[in-house]
């Protein structure tokens, strides 16, 4: 299975990130990537309260869901849109992933369970729960043959869920992301790698990278990690650009083989 990760420079601009996310798609595909996966905040990355929910839309009327399930069809791509920031039902915004089948229909969607709370130092700070709802379900889905497990940056932080997914038959686990830079650089990769190893599985990281129009730093490094948790692919930048590999669902049963570490969950004893 050929696949293609999108690493990304969103802006303000959403219509103008359509543009950008398409032009990359289309190219992917015309290189033979039959999955093709883009980063969190694809359409939009904007960290001005106001200028935030001025600009994010309902599902129903936002202009990125018909592009990309007509580029979908048009293409006949499984394409994962890593997340998109939406109007939720409650007032609230939805950091929302999205799979869009070779039909054209969403086949998944998944909303991010985990926000990016923290504080990092030297005056960055991050609260996405001020803003955003959080999901409350784990998802997979299947593409080109394969059990997808679905998932969003921050997410990755958190073992237990790749776990449930992976112990669901998940093969491959999508960790679309805008890590930030200095996270980045000290955690990147070895929770990709982590998450791969634990679960057997081929970890998708694509990511936004560079300096936003919104002053945001991202750290970029899409990476492919096979399931015996070793980078096959990497783009070692945070400039836009398409990084491509080939999966082989077969490792996937041989890692879990050799290591079968999804057996075995225990009970807790003690007080």
């Amino acid at each position: 299975m050929k696949i293609a990760l999108v690493q990304m420079r969103s802006g303000v601009d959403m219509m103008g990130n359509l543009a950008d996310s398409e032009a990359a798609i289309r190219e992917a595909a015309a290189k033979g990537a039959r999955l093709i996966a883009t980063p969190e905040c694809t359409h939009l990355i904007q960290k001005d309260k106001d200028a935030l929910f001025a600009a994010i839309k309902t599902p129903d009327t936002d202009p990125g869901m018909v592009r990309y399930g007509d580029l979908a069809e048009a293409l006949n791509i499984d394409l994962f849109i890593g997340s998109m920031a939406q109007l939720g039902p409650d007032g609230r915004a939805v950091n929302r992933s999205y799979h869009f089948g070779p039909d054209g229909q969403i086949k998944a969607q998944y909303d991010k369970i985990h926000m990016f709370d923290v504080s990092l130092g030297q005056g960055e700070t991050y609260s996405e729960s001020a803003n955003y709802a959080r999901g409350r379900r784990a998802v997979k889905t299947s593409a080109q043959g394969a059990k997808i497990g679905l998932s969003i940056c921050y997410d990755v932080r958190f073992a237990y869920l790749y776990r449930r997914l992976a112990k669901a038959g998940a093969q491959i686990l999508m960790v679309p992301a805008a890590f930030t830079q200095p996270t980045g650089r000290a955690h990147w990769e070895v929770l990709l790698r982590a998450r791969a190893i634990e679960t057997g599985s081929y970890v998708l990281a694509a990511a936004q990278g560079g300096k936003h129009e919104d002053g945001r730093k991202t750290y970029g490094h899409s990476m492919v990690i096979n399931p015996w948790g070793e980078v096959i692919a990497t783009l070692d930048h945070n400039e836009p650009g398409l990084l491509y590999a080939e999966l082989d669902l077969e490792a996937v049963a041989s890692a879990r083989g050799r290591i079968p570490a999804l057996h075995g969950d225990q009970e807790i004893e003690g007080p």
